[in-house]
């Protein structure tokens, strides 16, 4: 293969994608490139394969995409591991207020013991909400289920009995599973169903003690709402992974409040998955180019 690559750890800009694309066979992109009708445009009749390293494919214009016959390849299952630890790690953080504590103990806010000074929330005989019981979700349960979580309880576009079993997770509306659940994590895909599900009705029917995780994709949730429900204590916590946009601007209103925890999407990040996703990617697209079945391929 010739190989034209942008060779910076940046997103490649609008304009040079539009231009290295033209003409090309195949395409490996990131889930920071913007995969739209423009490029595919710019590209032409010859772009036969798409492979993103990334199991996400929002940022992919499928409808046009399967219009002009196009291939797509991606990477699930090799980050499933990843994003569930940090999952769980960003929700034990915001539940323990573990940033808000660490910088207690910078600025000298840490004087001596108090009963109830940095108090938060335990799993321990919780209630665990589980938006989107694929691969992820239940690689959380999995790992949540040892910290002596009571009840699993979870919601998506059907049952999953088979993938359920293992929790004795019950399937709820999406509205009980906000009322009842102590802890809500959200790993569902985002699509026109999800988009926006996390809002103003979500987070009142929310307990007031309950605390608000998000792995999957920054779009399923109303951020302004999220905002209110955190600045008027109508949830204890959150915890983001993901955001709208991304990167958030560091004036952003949800950056100025203590109970809300935000990490730069690295639910993927171990130097393992990474390389795996990498060369996930680049095995998709050779076998796309060469007409053969991909490892993992997206079925428009």
């Amino acid at each position: 293969c010739r190989v034209q690559q942008w060779d910076s750890e940046e997103p490649v800009p609008r304009a040079e994608l539009l231009a290295g694309v033209a003409g090309k066979r195949g395409l490996l992109c990131l889930l920071s490139d913007r995969i739209d009708g423009e490029v595919l445009e710019a590209a032409g009749p010859s772009l036969k394969v798409i492979s993103t390293m990334s199991v996400g494919f929002d940022h992919l214009a499928l409808e046009e995409i399967k219009k002009r016959g196009i291939r797509v390849g991606y990477t699930p299952d090799v980050l499933t591991d990843a994003t569930a630890e940090l999952s769980v790690a960003l929700l034990l953080a915001a539940c323990r207020r573990l940033p808000e504590a660490v910088e207690q103990v910078k600025n000298g806010g840490w004087t001596t013991w108090k009963p109830l000074w940095m108090c938060g929330y335990g799993l321990s005989d919780s209630t665990v909400g589980i938006i989107g019981l694929g691969r992820i979700g239940q690689a959380v349960a999995r790992r949540l289920k040892p910290f002596g979580v009571k009840k699993f309880l979870y919601t998506g576009s059907r049952p999953k009995p088979e993938s359920a079993a293992e929790f004795e997770a019950e399937f709820v509306p999406l509205t009980r599973l906000a009322e009842e659940s102590d802890f809500v994590v959200v790993t569902c895909a985002l699509t026109p169903a999800t988009q926006g599900m996390c809002n103003k009705d979500f987070f009142c029917r929310m307990k007031k003690t309950s605390v608000f995780v998000n792995t999957s994709r920054g779009a399923v949730v109303n951020q302004e709402d999220l905002y209110d429900a955190l600045a008027h204590g109508q949830i204890a916590a959150a915890g983001l992974d993901v955001t709208t946009p991304e990167p958030l601007p560091a004036d952003h209103a949800l950056l100025s409040l203590k109970n809300c925890v935000i990490l730069p999407h690295v639910g993927s990040a171990t130097y393992a998955t990474r390389s795996t996703m990498a060369v996930l990617a680049a095995d998709n697209l050779l076998a796309g180019l060469r007409g053969e079945p991909m490892p993992h391929e997206l079925l428009l």
